[in-house]
Parts: C-alpha cells; sequence; structure tokens
C-alpha cells in the first residue's frame, strides 16, 4: 500500500468546465437530490409510522430507500459542492470512501431487489401459504444477507482497486471516484487485482438477474390465471415497474464495468453512471409510492397529523 502515496488528491472532471454549465449542473442535480431526499425519507417515515405497512413488501422497500439515501447522498452533495465552488478536487481518503460506499450500496441494492422479487413471487404464486414463507424472522435473515453482501462487495472492490498504484494521472472523468476511471488512469502494470473481483461481481449479478427473471416469468404466468382484469393491472402495477427498475439499474451497471477503459473524457460514461446510480435513487420512490393505494392513504394520514397520531 505504499505506493498508493505518490497521488494525495484526485480530480473529478464531470459534465464540463465551462462555468456556465457548472451552474446549470448544480441547479439540475440539486433538484435531483431534494426530490430524491424528500421520496426516500416519505418512504422510510410512512412504512415505519403506518402499522399496516409493516408487511414484508413494506419491510423491503423501506431497506431499498436508506440503500438508496445512502448511494445519492455519496455521489450528488460532493458534485454539487464542486461545481459551486468551481473546485473539483477530492482527496485520497475521500475518494475510497466514495469507492467503498458506492459499490455497498449498489450491491446491497441488487441483492435486496432479488429478495424483493421472490417476496412478489411468494405473495402471488403461493399466497396461501404467504406467511409462512415470508415470517418476520426469514424477511430480517433476507436483507441482513443483502446488506452483508454489499459489505463483502465493497471491501473486495475497494481493496482491488486501491492496491493499484496512481502515479500518472490523478484527473478522474467522472463526477465521482468510480471504480472504471480508476482503473483507466492506473499506472500499475497489471490489473488483475480489480478486474478478478469485478468478474466474479459480474457473475454474481448475473445470477441474481436470472433468478429474478425466473421469479417473474412464475408471477406472470400466474396473473395471467387471475379471472378479474381489475385482479391482473393490480398485480402488473406492483411488479413491472420493479422489473424495469432492475433491468435499468443491471444494464446500465453491466455496460459501465465491462467496457474497455479509457483516459479520455467521453459523455456516454457519464450519462450510462447517471442511469445506475442517481436514476434508480429518485425514481424509486415514484414507482413504488404514486401507483400504490396503501401508500397513498398513508401519505395523506401523515400529512393530516394522523398518522403519527396513530
Amino acid at each position: 500500500m505504499t505506493n498508493l502515496t505518490v497521488v494525495t488528491e484526485f480530480f473529478l472532471i464531470g459534465f464540463s468546465t465551462n462555468k456556465t454549465m457548472y451552474v446549470l449542473h448544480s441547479v439540475l442535480f440539486i433538484m435531483i437530490y431534494l426530490v430524491a431526499l424528500m421520496g426516500n425519507v416519505l418512504i422510510i417515515l410512512i412504512t415505519s409510522l403506518d402499522k399496516y405497512l409493516h408487511t414484508p413488501m413494506y419491510f423491503f422497500l423501506k431497506n431499498l430507500s436508506f440503500l438508496d439515501l445512502c448511494l445519492i447522498s455519496v455521489t450528488i452533495p460532493k458534485s454539487i459542492i464542486n461545481s459551486l465552488t468551481q473546485n473539483n478536487s477530492i482527496s485520497f481518503f475521500g475518494c475510497v470512501t466514495q469507492v467503498l460506499l458506492v459499490v455497498f450500496s449498489t450491491a446491497a441494492e441488487l441483492f435486496l431487489l432479488t429478495v424483493m422479487s421472490f417476496d412478489r413471487y411468494a405473495a402471488i404464486c403461493h399466497p396461501l401459504h404467504y406467511d409462512v414463507i415470508m415470517k418476520r424472522d426469514v424477511c430480517l435473515q433476507m436483507a441482513t444477507m443483502s446488506w452483508l453482501g454489499g459489505v463483502v462487495f465493497a471491501v473486495m472492490h475497494t481493496a482491488g482497486t486501491f492496491s493499484l498504484s496512481f502515479c500518472s494521472s490523478n484527473m478522474i472523468h467522472q463526477f465521482f471516484c468510480d471504480i472504471p476511471q480508476l482503473l483507466a488512469i492506473s499506472c500499475s502494470e497489471s490489473l488483475l487485482s480489480e478486474i478478478i473481483p469485478i468478474l466474479i461481481s459480474v457473475v454474481i449479478d448475473i445470477c441474481c438477474f436470472i433468478f429474478i427473471i425466473i421469479s417473474y416469468v412464475y408471477i406472470f404466468s400466474t396473473v395471467k390465471k387471475i379471472p378479474s382484469t381489475e385482479g391482473q393491472s393490480k398485480a402488473y402495477i406492483t411488479c413491472f415497474p420493479h422489473l424495469v427498475v432492475v433491468v435499468l439499474f443491471l444494464s446500465t451497471g453491466f455496460i459501465a464495468y465491462l467496457k474497455p477503459t479509457s483516459n479520455s473524457p467521453s459523455i456516454s460514461d457519464l450519462i450510462i453512471t447517471v442511469f445506475y446510480t442517481i436514476v434508480p435513487p429518485t425514481l424509486n420512490p415514484i414507482i413504488y409510492s404514486l401507483r400504490n393505494k396503501a401508500m397513498k392513504i398513508a401519505l395523506r394520514m401523515l400529512v393530516e397529523g394522523k398518522l403519527i397520531q396513530k
């Protein structure tokens, strides 16, 4: 680890170095962050205060909101501060922290989304046995394993990335410290210390994706058998957005980590990164709340103060 002292800070070269674009970038990111912050905090409050939402689905949704808050709070505020101050520097320790927390949040979120697909499978395909399958202890164990999986991934990737040498360049063409851009500027002759963890992660991610797809194949085949159109619509509304988020989240993540690294700036790299680090935490509260009758009722009760009084 002694060769890491060559670089003491990095510079995040984000969307633009133009002063006007700095302001536009700051305003846009502030709006996105406030929307994501408000939406995820509301979900955490509502699912905690409303006893009728103390079910496995909303328990996992609350965990998802915690992870979304962590993910978006690690990346956006620093980028906003850099744009407002027009100072793109980030300390070496700050970069390590960003990598650790971003990998933790994204990995734990993927595992949790996988668990949530199983929860929906149990609820729709085995409704009579749902309470037995998704007992409180089982839910706690699943959530805990998701968080622990995120910790393992975070430590593995952070150790692999920062065991490399950084000496020729400290310019990161991204709005936060992301692993592909760090690999692009590393002066180490071999990148195996991080390439191997990436390949391991890809295999596990593909397994999670296959599990999710299989779950939804069973779910949609069961939904088709529901006699009422209203029942089918309710099931699709609950499940389809979750599948869209998973596909968006995984596909952009795969592209970002599997495409060849380059030390030249690319707007496509920035856009792809936005789609797996910013879009899901911003859209999740909207997807899981606006079209959910129980959540809308609980939100109205919270605004009227009735939820706190319960």
